[in-house]
């Protein structure tokens, strides 16, 4: 047992291996999620002190708050919240498995998959919002499916996968101008619209579903983290301590691919915070495996940062997030690829 970690012992006879540094990174990143909700909830024409928000949500504050804080501003938070956490923990399942720093369902094609389902649904069967949501959801899923069996040859290979899902990307991007050329204008502003991502407008409509999502398929994904760990190592390693390898990949690829689906029905298609959240997370533990928790958290708190961004940085034009994560992460593909360039890994 090394200096940087601690083993707990829990009732049952279970003990847990619990690194110091990867701990409070984790606690950290919580605060900080926290501390930039509250901010965000106190943000916009009529701005709400910190304490005031906490009271707020704690049902002591007075009745504009309370109508401001948990029926206009509470819902596009916990949206926030939900959607960065999955996309943090979506990426960082694709990444471990693929073994790839590029696998990342923005890249692989599974937001493209959601934004053709949910075009699908806005021009050829002019849905409201619920038939765009399961749009979304449906075509994210089939396209995660294709890429999995169009990847499959006796297992999964990272690279196979990462160039599978470019090419995926590449078709299901072209279906997409395809249906903006055939939409009617007001189609195309919906689509248009749609496509950039967004928090704006998001209710308690959109929390409940999203929430309900998480709260089954996070902990399914966090239960698997030690045999993800283990197939970092490799199949074969994997195989040999006791992990049923195809059938554990196959599981967190469809847990993960309905959380980058289920983020993208309830707020568009927001992009690179799945790929940048597990790399962050990773440079700061300094630890080995998927830093599933922290991921999420990381994802959390960078979708509030560019929230906040979004509505403040730009004076009185406010952009959609989704505008905001392209580009800090646009920059941040380009300094990654230089740097695993550098490293000799691609």
């Amino acid at each position: 047992m090394t200096a940087k970690a601690r083993r707990l012992s829990l009732p049952g006879g279970i003990s847990l291996r619990v690194e110091r540094r990867a701990l409070g990174v984790g606690v950290l990143l919580a605060v900080a999620a926290f501390a930039l909700a509250v901010l965000l909830i106190g943000t916009g024409d009529f701005d709400i002190a910190p304490w005031d928000v906490v009271q707020t949500l704690l049902g002591n504050g007075t009745p504009a708050n309370d109508f401001i804080v948990n029926d206009l501003r509470l819902p596009r938070v916990l949206v926030a919240l939900l959607v960065g956490a999955a996309l943090g923990m979506s990426g960082a399942v694709f990444q471990s498995v693929s073994r790839n720093p590029l696998g990342s369902p923005d890249l692989l094609g599974f937001g493209y998959g959601s934004a053709v389902g949910a075009l699908v649904a806005i021009v050829l069967f002019k849905g409201g919002a619920n038939e765009v949501a399961l749009g979304a959801l449906l075509g994210g899923v089939l396209a995660g499916i294709a890429v999995y069996l169009l990847a499959y040859k006796r297992g999964i290979h990272g690279y196979r996968l990462v160039l599978v899902g470019i090419g995926a990307s590449a078709m299901l991007m072209a279906v997409i101008q395809y249906l903006i050329t055939k939409a009617q204008m007001f189609e195309a502003t919906r689509a248009t619209v749609w496509l950039t991502g967004s928090l704006a407008g998001r209710d308690w409509a959109q929390v409940w579903p999203l929430l309900g999502v998480c709260a089954v398929l996070f902990p399914l994904i966090l239960s698997q983290g030690r045999a993800l760990r283990m197939m970092e190592m490799g199949d074969d390693a994997a195989h040999a301590l006791g992990v049923r390898v195809e059938r554990t990949r196959l599981l967190l690829m469809l847990g993960a691919i309905l959380l980058t689906t289920a983020a993208s029905a309830a707020a568009g298609p927001i992009s690179f915070v799945a790929l940048a959240a597990p790399q962050l997370v990773r440079r700061l533990t300094r630890s080995p495996g998927a830093n599933l928790l922290s991921a999420a958290l990381m994802g959390s708190v960078l979708l509030l940062v560019s929230d906040w961004a979004s509505q403040r940085a730009f004076g009185a034009d406010q952009l959609p997030v989704g505008v905001v994560t392209g580009l800090v992460g646009g920059v941040y593909l380009l300094w990654l690829l230089v740097t695993e360039r550098k490293a000799g890994r691609i």
